[in-house]
């Protein structure tokens, strides 16, 4: 007699096709995760960012100069985004995120360079993202020279010897001994409440959809958004945990610097984790088991964490990425937590990071409240 028939085997094999045809939400997600790894990967990641913004204090206004700022200008590392005319303005200009660079041209550059000194630029880099600042410092210095060797003519040919026509005076402000745990650890924090509000709430509700006990609502006068908050509320304390370990570890194992305010990041802080826990909500009410809970949560997180520029440099991606990203609640938030543990920005330097995550939030609370309302009839 034979171990497999045939038959029963070929069988079981259509039955499960079935099975996935009639499951469209987990064979969606089948084909939908692996071609958004695929987009996100092949077009949106880069490890070696171009395009950066930089900003030009420029105090001499002479053909070298304007060679220089052409130079940055058009190449493929630099996006020259605002030109100031302030000293002041270029702190703020890096601590609110506008300009990953400052170059400061010295009033004198133009006469330096004519009679054989060498003259010093002023970079100011903003290394709290070590990975996007690297290259694109490295490659400052080769820009400027080959830039301003083509003006070198003449009696001014002798000037195009090594090493180079300009010295360039690099302050990494905010990491300046470029540590990536600098960046990476207090990025931790979004990601961290992102995984854990999202899929936590998700599966919960679920859950209780499967075991039935979610009806036993449906005889109580209690309301949708009564209910939601109810639950949501201990997970915003299970958030809360998780920061204050995270900002623990940070600061007694990885020495991470905390320049900023923790009342005011703990304060902030609750528009993103109610922001996470809607999503969860949203898809605990469109799931119809655990699974395609967890599958909608990752098909979010995925998109969440490479796009928000936890992993790469935001500024290094094409524009439809950013502005994806852009819609994205974890985005704002690293930008919110690393520019008050790294830069120690106050309520005014975060505020254009914290309108997008009340919209974000009004917007998955009333999806949310409607779609429950809609589950509990």
């Amino acid at each position: 007699m034979s171990l497999i028939s045939p038959r029963r085997f070929w069988a079981m094999v259509v039955k499960e096709f079935v099975q996935m045809r009639r499951d469209r939400l987990t064979f969606a997600m089948m084909i939908g995760i692996p071609l958004m790894q695929l987009i996100l990967f092949g077009f949106a990641i880069n490890s070696n960012p171009q395009n950066l913004p930089l900003a030009v204090l420029s105090n001499d206004n002479t053909e070298f100069s304007r060679t220089l700022i052409a130079a940055m200008q058009n190449s493929l590392y630099y996006r020259v985004t605002e030109v100031i005319s302030k000293e002041s303005e270029a702190k703020t200009i890096l601590k609110r995120g506008r300009a990953l660079f400052v170059v400061t041209i010295p009033p004198d550059f133009g006469r330096l360079l004519a009679r054989g000194d060498r003259p010093t630029l002023l970079v100011e880099s903003d290394a709290s993202d070590p990975t996007a600042a690297g290259s694109a410092l490295a490659a400052l210095s080769t820009i400027a020279n080959q830039s301003l060797n083509r003006d070198l003519t003449g009696p001014l040919l002798p000037l195009q010897a090594a090493p180079g026509p300009v010295d360039l005076n690099v302050q990494r402000l905010y990491n300046p001994e470029i540590q990536t745990k600098y960046n990476i650890v207090p990025g931790l924090m979004g990601v961290v409440l992102t995984m854990t509000m999202v899929i936590i709430t998700a599966l919960a509700i679920t859950r209780e959809h499967e075991r039935g006990t979610m009806e036993n609502l449906l005889c109580t006068p209690v309301k949708p958004i009564e209910v939601m908050l109810g639950k949501i509320t201990p997970y915003i304390v299970v958030g809360y945990i998780q920061m204050s370990l995270i900002i623990l570890a940070a600061r007694v194992i990885f020495q991470v610097p905390i320049l900023g305010s923790l009342p005011l990041l703990l304060c902030v802080s609750i528009l993103f984790i109610a922001a996470n826990l809607a999503v969860g909500i949203t898809f605990s009410t469109i799931a119809q088991n655990q699974l395609q809970a967890m599958q909608m949560a990752f098909f979010f997180f995925l998109p969440s964490i490479l796009l928000s520029g936890f992993m790469f440099p935001f500024q290094g991606m094409p524009g439809w990425a950013q502005w994806v990203g852009s819609a994205l609640p974890l985005t704002h938030y690293l930008r919110v937590v690393r520019g008050i543990v790294l830069k120690g920005n106050g309520l005014a330097d975060i505020a254009p990071e914290l309108w997008p995550l009340a919209l974000f939030l009004v917007v998955m609370m009333t999806v949310a409240v409607k779609r429950y309302r809609q589950t509990l009839d």
